[in-house]
């Protein structure tokens, strides 16, 4: 019964992973969609790996009861999924920043 907190925020996940996907909107060069893919992929990933760590917590706790292993599973999950985009976005922003800087001194470069 862990994979019923995956299905009900599977939405919520597709929202938060399409907004991570369009914006910014530019660059979106080939480098950034395999950074962009390999994010959600991880992302969604280790969600499920945490969910299940949430579910087993709450089996082992004799005293909670069914409902907390759902909300430990749940919990665990979308912590889990913001904390990978939350570090891609960090990422990501420098990461861009620089393949510009090195562009545009290519660029400069290339003209002289």
């Amino acid at each position: 019964m862990p994979w019923l907190s995956l299905l009900l925020f599977l939405p919520w996940f597709t929202l938060l992973g399409a907004l991570f996907w369009w914006f910014p909107r530019q660059p979106h060069t080939a480098a950034r969609r395999a950074f962009d893919t390999l994010t959600l992929l991880l992302a969604f990933a280790l969600s499920a790996v945490a969910m299940l760590w949430g579910h087993h917590i709450g089996v082992v706790q004799g005293d909670a009861g069914p409902i907390w292993r759902q909300v430990l599973a749940v919990l665990y999950a979308y912590g889990a999924f913001l904390g990978v985009l939350v570090l891609a976005v960090l990422l990501r922003g420098s990461w861009l920043a620089r393949r510009a800087t090195k562009a545009e001194s290519k660029a400069t470069a290339d003209s002289a």
